[in-house]
């Protein structure tokens, strides 16, 4: 009975109000959501006084921030306005987003994530896809027609390939400054990163301060799924633990490199892992002030192992979906200013009403996704910036096209973006199954 139990309940363990899954092209549950459009309802609130500590700065404990998650109704719209409010504040109407491009180097994984479907390996041979291992000259390629078609940033992530040491990271920062050295390298996960210091053995900060000088100008901030232990024992045992990853960030920061934060949520956890994952960001925020925004990543179920196996939920109802972006606002103000939602997950009509719940960037065009698509998202690969911006001005809000630092993209950046032209096809180094399944399984 777990699955048909899983399917039908939500992160509180009640019953799912909607059957809408992310990354999926069916419609929105409107009939739930249209109260984001009324005026707000005239009855007391108990969250009203958690909201007015959250919109002062006051850092929530864990059971506040569990109601906030269980608001229902009209409160959902109460909590959402009240993240609304703080956007405006610090954000004005501008609603921005980067040009840049997706490289996912490899896909060949010695990690046994439970929730991933773009790593290839023995385990994996019905997933989408087949095993690849880009070379030196295709990134170059790809580094360049991204410049060409407006890019200010190559967003650089790939599989923890077993050949793979610190020294390929940074021939790889390397190769990308020869080919282009004025663009931004936005690169390797917490996971990476702690993989390279360690096959070389080096401390963190040593091997962080050799990829900044290799080009790297700041880090994604994936790899935490859910900074808690309980959900990862489960969710990616083999994988660093949170208190590496909170390491690994700490040390990015105090070398002078910026990062994001996300929160892959909807499977596994609930409510009260989504509030310590969110004040553990907001408490080393609070020491480093190292990361430019908040990115709630709702799971795609499709072809996710844990899901297909019957062990996970069919990620997040949309009423969730909007509260962690709301609350994301709330718990993080006044020290993360940036909450972004994700198109890819999300569709544009997702987007447009998280643009209603705080928040104020809608991430990057991207060129080339592939992490989610292995997944089953259906969104696309790329989202143009004449697309983003005619999404943007339809909720009546100001595009503003940025840098991966978040500050305004060169004019003439900008222009390139607008008449990039089309895309080369893609070249991938396809490895021989042999070799692959042997090296994977050594």
């Amino acid at each position: 009975m777990r699955k048909a139990v899983l399917d039908a309940i939500d992160g509180q363990g009640l019953p799912r109000a909607d059957g809408w899954r992310p990354g999926s092209i069916e419609p929105l549950p409107t009939k739930d959501i249209s109260w984001l459009a009324e005026a707000p309802s005239a009855k007391p609130s108990a969250l009203l006084a958690d909201l007015a500590s959250a919109q002062r700065g006051a850092r929530l404990d864990e059971n506040k921030i569990v109601s906030l998650f269980e608001a229902r109704g009209d409160d959902v719209a109460t909590v959402c306005r009240a993240a609304d409010e703080l956007r405006a504040d610090f954000n004005g109407d501008a609603v921005s987003y980067v040009v840049t491009r997706n490289i996912n180097y490899t896909n060949i994984c010695y990690f046994k994530c439970q929730f991933c479907a773009f790593s290839k390996g023995k385990l994996s041979e019905n997933l989408r896809g087949r095993p690849y291992d880009l070379d030196t000259t295709e990134i170059q390629r790809r580094v360049v027609e991204a410049w060409d078609r407006g890019a200010t940033e190559v967003c650089m992530q790939g599989g923890i390939h077993p050949s793979y040491t610190g020294q390929k990271y940074l021939d790889v920062c390397a190769a990308v400054k020869a080919a282009v050295p004025q663009i931004h390298i936005h690169a390797f996960s917490p996971l990476e990163v702690h993989q390279g210091a360690y096959t070389l053995r080096l401390p963190l900060s040593d091997f962080l301060a050799m990829l900044k000088a290799a080009g790297l100008g700041s880090l994604p901030g994936t790899a935490a799924e859910i900074l808690d232990d309980e959900v990862r024992a489960s969710l990616c045992p083999d994988k660093i633990q949170t208190h590496r990853w909170l390491e690994v960030m700490r040390a990015a920061h105090e070398v002078g490199l910026r990062s994001t934060a996300t929160i892959m949520f909807g499977h596994i956890d609930n409510y009260r892992h989504w509030a310590r994952h969110l004040l553990r960001i907001r408490d080393l925020q609070a020491v480093t002030g190292g990361f430019t925004e908040m990115v709630p990543l709702p799971f795609v179920p499709m072809e996710a192992p844990i899901y297909l196996k019957g062990r996970a939920r069919p990620g997040p109802t949309f009423r969730e979906v909007l509260l962690i972006h709301a609350i994301s606002r709330l718990v993080l103000n006044p020290l993360i200013r940036n909450i972004q939602a994700s198109w890819v997950k999300l569709g544009p009509d997702g987007v447009r009403h998280c643009l209603s719940a705080g928040v104020n960037d809608l991430g990057g065009t991207l060129m080339d996704e592939s992490i989610s698509r292995a997944a089953g998202a259906a969104h696309g690969q790329e989202m143009t910036p004449q697309r983003m911006e005619e999404i943007i001005i339809s909720c009546g809000r100001r595009p503003l096209q940025r840098t991966t630092l978040y500050r305004h993209a060169d004019q003439s950046r900008r222009h390139q973006s607008f008449k990039a032209p089309p895309k080369r096809p893609l070249q991938t180094l396809r490895c021989r199954e042999d070799d692959v399944l042997s090296t994977v399984c050594q």
